[in-house]
């Protein structure tokens, strides 16, 4: 007997009934899926046609599901509700909300700090404590990067750091202390303004239930990002990119001018000089990690990524690496050679539910 799984992904609620899951990016996803031997169907998302998803996916034996966290004023409240509701009814659903809720928010970074890809990352939990805690923290000397807990594209992550060099006693900057703060989001200048007018911007954020995480600026940004690509607990791929979206001014450059990002560049798991960190995520984070979060192996999504920075070199000139986030939600594209991978971790963890 076979199996039938739906790939759920976004669209409009007016055109749902007109679009064909091999006419969409999914494509390639779907006819890996059937050379596993899955019959598989295409579940076009939208919060208006919530109960007749519901009702489709409760018919099939598995959901693969590609929809961001945040889309414009859209969440995925709703759509989370329901997959919780299609799991409860003994379908498979990856990634399960349960599962995005302990790995997929910037929440992992504070959870993990003292894994080997951690460091100087803290948790502000309310605005009384990003008010008390940064202003220290800053007084350190060296940038820090402010990321809100859920979002994606660079939206609300920012690096901070005072304009000016700060004598070697203080023990916190002032509110009227002029800092430069930089955007992640793409097209985002630099700017200068007082440290209290920085910290207003996040008033609001915190009186939704919001938290920040506050990590260490990794110098070495310039050099680029690493994306690993994982099925489950094996490393499927790699993507490569000079992200640029913090970086320094140059040296005697207007610091309004934008440097764009290069272009993400995809490898298959065997490329030779990222063999190390494939090793170190196989044979050991994958492992503390599901242990600190409380996840089993089996519960990992078909398809994440982990994107890593470069940390600071070692004593023998080896690479470290700093972990930037995990995505779970909605990851695409990834290499040509996840797909096979992808196609047989649904198969395995079907089998394993018979």
């Amino acid at each position: 007997m076979g199996y039938q799984v739906a790939v759920l992904f976004p669209a409009e609620a007016k055109q749902r009934s007109s679009i064909r899951l091999d006419d969409t990016r999914y494509a390639g996803i779907a006819a890996a899926l059937r050379a596993a031997g899955l019959e598989v169907e295409g579940a076009p998302y939208a919060d208006e046609a919530v109960d007749d998803i519901r009702a489709q996916l409760c018919r099939v034996d598995g959901v693969l599901v590609w929809v961001n966290p945040v889309d414009g004023d859209r969440t995925r409240t709703v759509l989370d509700a329901m997959l919780a509701d299609v799991a409860a009814a003994g379908v498979f659903v990856s990634a399960h909300p349960d599962v995005i809720a302990k790995m997929g928010t910037k929440e992992v970074l504070y959870r993990t700090r003292a894994m080997a890809w951690g460091g100087d990352t803290r948790l502000y939990p309310t605005m009384e404590a990003l008010r008390s805690e940064l202003p220290r923290c800053l007084a350190e000397g060296k940038p820090r990067v402010l990321k809100q807990i859920r979002g994606n594209g660079g939206d609300g992550v920012w690096k901070v750091e005072a304009a000016a060099p700060i004598p070697p006693s203080t023990v916190a900057l002032a509110p009227d202390t002029r800092v430069r703060v930089r955007h992640a989001r793409r097209g985002s200048p630099e700017k200068k303004m007082t440290l209290d007018a920085f910290l207003q911007r996040w008033d609001g954020y915190f009186a939704a239930d919001g938290q920040l995480i506050d990590q260490a600026y990794q110098p070495r940004l310039t050099d680029g990002m690493v994306r690993c690509y994982l099925t489950g607990d094996r490393v499927a791929g790699f993507g490569e990119q000079l992200i640029n979206a913090l970086y320094p001014s140059a040296p005697g450059a207007d610091p309004q001018t934008l440097t764009m990002p290069g272009p993400r560049l995809y490898f298959p798991p065997m490329r030779p000089n990222f063999q190390p960190l494939k090793d170190r995520l196989e044979r050991e984070w994958v492992g503390e990690l599901c242990a600190l979060l409380d996840i089993d192996r089996a519960e990992l999504p078909v398809i994440w990524d982990a994107d890593f920075l470069y940390g600071e070199k070692d004593a023998a000139g080896a690479d470290s690496y700093v972990l930037c986030e995990i995505n779970v939600s909605s990851v695409y594209p990834f290499p040509d050679e996840a797909l096979t991978p992808l196609a047989s971790v649904t198969r395995a963890r079907l089998d394993a539910r018979r």
